[in-house]
């Protein structure tokens, strides 16, 4: 078979795991008669995924061991409990494994092998954010130490959803500040932060100089950075780095890895783990695909044994990029929509 053969049976496959009796979750098992059509019978590879709703803002309260598959071995382990950033309102909540953390994370650092050794700083939220532990992977696969300077994204959002934007900025002030500690004093080769962070360390000269003395590598995520912004940073600032960007969704449990832009526009395009992992970009008025090239809203699919996870709509927007082999879409110029139902998205600093 070819890999869009072997995606199209991957997804037949979860589809009989996940509306199994013996093996799927209390939550697809229930939800299976209300959805309108059988995912079973139906749903026979990649494209058909699109007859699912949209249900991804259910699982704002769902209990989370409705979640977990019946059939999987009692020797799995839930590593963690991961949130949304909360943008979109409540956080909805992913149960992330650790054999699947561990294989996604194998898939993303093979795709990375010349990085070199060195320490790691993670200016990123940690708690219920799945960010926080990536960074700790990051670093171990570098063999060297994650520093951390922990931020809680969602009160920033409150800050400058209250108008309070000085009340915003001492908060991320006092963020660099620790960062700048860290680096004055440790070997730091990567630097794993979000855009709007790395501009403002970018203005701070303290930090600003330790970044371009001692980081290697820069990998930004949690956040868009359109293409002016990338080459003004890397250009103007940080010219000896390296810069890599990881677009991702708690809701797939999982990151992308970058590839070369196959038009030469210097974006970014990201592709994702599939078949485990499919995005697609639609058209948001009729949930179809929009043209290889055109611009949509990006829908991802996260589809193991350890959970589903269809037709999630996110709240960005990207240029759609055919997939490798053939499998999903690619995204090129990712970046946050304006308005979900009419209120206005605060992106802040994740």
């Amino acid at each position: 078979m070819n890999a869009r053969e072997q995606a199209d049976a991957h997804v037949r496959a979860m589809m009989r795991w996940h509306f199994g009796p013996a093996t799927g979750s209390r939550y697809w098992l229930e939800r299976r008669n209300r959805l309108g059509f059988d995912p079973v019978e139906d749903v026979r590879g990649v494209d058909d995924l699109l007859m699912f709703p949209n249900l991804v803002d259910e699982l704002r309260d769902v209990p989370v061991e409705d979640l977990i598959p019946r059939g999987l071995d009692p020797d799995e382990k839930v590593f963690a409990v991961y949130e949304s950033g909360g943008t979109s309102g409540a956080p909805k909540r992913f149960v992330m494994f650790e054999n699947w953390f561990d294989q996604y994370m194998a898939w993303e650092n093979a795709h990375y092998p010349d990085d070199g050794q060195g320490h790691t700083l993670a200016v990123a939220p940690s708690g219920p954010h799945m960010l926080g532990e990536y960074s700790r992977r990051i670093a171990r696969a570098r063999g060297g130490i994650r520093f951390a300077i922990d931020l809680d994204p969602r009160w920033v959002k409150r800050l400058i959803a209250a108008g309070d934007t000085a009340g915003a900025a001492a908060y991320v002030g006092h963020l660099v500040e620790q960062a700048e500690l860290v680096l004055r004093s440790q070997n730091i080769a990567f630097l794993i932060t979000t855009p709007p962070l790395l501009a403002r360390m970018a203005e701070h000269a303290g930090v600003r100089a330790l970044i371009q003395e001692k980081v290697r590598l820069v990998i930004w995520t949690g956040a868009h950075m359109d293409p002016d912004t990338q080459d003004y940073l890397a250009a103007e600032f940080f010219p000896k780095a390296q810069f890599r960007g990881s677009y991702g969704s708690t809701s797939v449990l999982s990151g992308t890895v970058q590839r070369a832009d196959p038009d030469g526009t210097g974006d970014t395009v990201f592709d994702s783990y599939a078949p485990f992992v499919i995005y697609r970009v639609v058209d948001p008025a009729t949930g179809l695909p929009v043209e290889e090239g055109a611009q949509g809203a990006v829908v991802m699919n996260y589809l193991t044994p350890y959970g589903l996870v269809p037709n999630s709509l996110e709240r960005d927007l990207a240029t759609r990029v055919l997939g490798p082999e053939g499998v999903g879409d690619s995204l090129r110029s990712v970046h946050p929509v304006a308005e979900v139902d009419g209120r206005k998205m605060i992106e802040g600093v994740y």
